[in-house]
C-alpha cells in the first residue's frame, strides 16, 4: 500500500469517526438539556457529561432556561427529594 492510499485510508477513518463523534456529541447534549428541564441542578449535570460548566450554561439559555435567581441553591439532597 502506498503512502497515498494508507493516507486515504486514514482520511475515510477520520471521516467515519467524526461523524460519529458529532452524533454522540449531540445525543449527549440533548441528554443533558433534558435533565436540565426536568429541574436537575446544572452542576449535577455536568458532573455527568463531558462538558465543561460554561457550555452547559449555554445549552440551557439557549433552550430558553433561565439561570438560577441570585440566593442560596438547594443541596443535592433537597432537590433529590423534590
Amino acid at each position: 500500500m502506498s503512502e497515498l492510499d494508507a493516507l486515504a485510508d486514514a482520511t475515510r477513518r477520520y471521516r467515519r469517526t467524526k461523524t460519529a463523534h458529532d452524533e454522540a456529541q449531540e445525543a449527549v447534549a440533548q441528554a443533558a438539556l433534558a435533565a436540565l428541564k426536568a429541574g436537575h441542578r446544572p452542576t449535577d449535570v455536568v458532573e455527568h457529561s463531558p462538558f465543561t460548566a460554561a457550555y452547559i450554561r449555554r445549552i440551557a439559555r439557549d433552550a430558553g432556561i433561565e439561570p438560577a435567581r441570585p440566593g442560596p441553591k438547594p443541596t443535592k439532597e433537597e432537590s433529590d427529594h423534590a
